[in-house]
Order: C-alpha cells, then structure tokens, then sequence
C-alpha cells in the first residue's frame, strides 16, 4: 500500500501542469480587439470598393476570418521576438511569455498553427492573391526586427497592415489597378499615424531598454509628425476618391476620419502616455467612418 502510495505521488509530482488557455487568448490579444479592428475596417472597405458594391460572401468570410487570424499570428511572432524586452516595458511586462506563462516554443507553435489556418482560407481566392499572401506574411513576420534596426518600424508595420487592401483588390479583380496602391498610400500614412501615438506611451521603456520607434525619432516633433501623416492620409484618400469617381458618402466618411484626427490631437497636447493610448484606440472609429462612408457611398449614393 505504501508503495502504491509513493508512485501516485511520484506522478503527481512530474504530472505535466494544465494547459492555460488564458495565456494562449492573451498571447493572441483577443481580450484586446483594437488591433483586429484596426485591420478589418480598411480592409473590408477595400473589398467593397474593389467589387464597387457588395463583394462576394464568401470573399467576405475569407478575408474576415484572415483578418483575425493574421492579427493574432502577427501578435505572437511580435511578443516572440520581444519575449526578452516585454518585461521591462511598463505596458508589456505582464504579457504571457514576458511572464514565463508560456514558453518560446509554446509561442512559435501556436504561430504556426495560426499561419496555417490561415494558409487553408486561400484555397477560395485566386492564384494572384496567393502570391501576394505569401509577400503579406514575410512583411508581417519581419516587422518585429525592425525595431533593433530601424528607427522606422511603424512603416513596415503599416506595409503589413495595409497588404489586406491590396489582397483584396487582387481577389476581386485579378489586378492591382492604381487605385489599390493609392489605398495602399493612404492606409500607410495612417498606420504610421496612430503606431507613432501607440510608440509615444512606451517612448521612456524604450529608449531605455534599446528599442527604436518614429516616436523615438520624432522626439519633440512628434505630433506634428502625427498632424502631417494624418493630413497626408487624408489627402491620398481624397485622390482616390477623385480618380475612383466616388460620391458625397465618401468624403463624408474621409470628413469624419479628419475630426476624429483632430480630436486625437486634442487627447496628446500634454502626451500623456494614457492620453496616446486613447488617441490611438480612438483610430477604430477613424477606420469605421471610412469603412462606412464608403459603404454608404456605394449602396445609397451610387
């Protein structure tokens, strides 16, 4: 009985420890939908102006579910890389590989579970798109390095984020017409935009623990970096609206985008770390005006 007794304890003890499925939602951010959002509006405009109307429902689906999937593998392979920095940033350092809650290998794991769950969603898009996943993929996975290179990592994060507008172009119309690459323009003068409001909450970490941002190398000119980027956003998607013949929906959606911009300005006149954080969520209702003006452009005014 004694023995009995010692082996159950011996296998409790080397019992491996259960699965926190918390941590892997974490690791994913989908307790934090701001970066989803993000992407998903713009892209989903894209996809309604490509089709100019109501795209394909399977499209829709494709590139919906794409759309969390990729944010979510572009969010581990980022905290992977970052594992050994998180934890020195005030902002980072309670994310789950910073905190020892998974490990690096848990992590890549789960990326590449992610990648191929995605990979499985081009089998209903063309050829083109395809390829053009596969250049999507590599700008995602190489933004993380850039912030030990570059003070310009927000511009390959805006690359990445902004490949789903192209993608969608190339599935709805095998091309990629001028228009897509001025939605492309403008989408990455955003992104740079509300990144460098994002770089601004950790710019004191980061100097610190060796990590570069526009924020960074804007120093005291940040915001009006921040101003610039957003009138230049504004200005190429007006350019597209010209060239693409749009009507009052969408200049009404680009007119709320601008007060919402300046409203951002507002919010970082002291730059408050709390402060840029909300001016940079606050870009979730940018990127709905837009999507929306553009939706009621091409169903109410077309």
């Amino acid at each position: 009985m004694a023995a009995v007794f010692q082996r159950d304890m011996v296998l409790a003890h080397t019992a491996p420890a259960p699965v926190d499925w918390r941590a892997y939602l974490r690791l994913m951010r989908l307790d934090r939908p701001v970066g989803t959002l993000l992407l998903l509006w713009p892209t989903l405009a894209a996809l309604f102006l490509a089709a100019q109307g109501m795209p394909d429902a399977e499209l829709l689906v494709v590139f919906t579910m794409g759309t969390f999937l990729m944010r979510s593998a572009g969010c581990v392979i980022n905290d992977y890389f970052d594992r050994e920095f998180d934890g020195g940033v005030k902002r980072t350092r309670d994310r789950p590989l910073a905190t020892g809650a998974l490990s690096g290998r848990q992590a890549l794991v789960l990326f590449v579970v992610l990648v191929t769950l995605s990979a499985t969603l081009l089998i209903f898009v063309n050829r083109f798109t395809q390829l053009l996943a596969v250049g999507g993929l590599a700008i995602a996975t190489a933004y993380p390095l850039m912030k030990r290179h570059t003070y310009l990592p927000q511009v390959v994060l805006g690359a990445a984020f902004s490949w789903g507008m192209v993608m969608a172009y190339g599935a709805v119309q095998a091309d990629l017409p001028p228009q897509a690459w001025l939605l492309f323009l403008g989408s990455l003068f955003w992104i740079v935009a509300y990144d460098t409001l994002y770089a601004m909450v950790d710019r004191d970490d980061d100097v610190r623990i060796g990590i570069k941002s526009t924020a960074i190398l804007f120093g005291n000119y940040d915001r009006h970096m921040v101003a610039a980027l957003q009138a230049l956003t504004l200005l190429v998607l007006i350019l597209f609206g010209v060239r693409s013949q749009m009507g009052i929906g969408f200049y009404l959606g680009l007119a709320g985008m601008a007060g919402l911009f300046v409203y951002q300005q507002h919010l970082v006149r002291e730059r408050h770390p709390d402060a840029c954080f909300a001016a940079f969520a606050n870009n979730i209702w940018a990127g709905f005006s837009f999507f929306l003006g553009t939706v009621i452009d091409l169903f109410v005014f077309s």
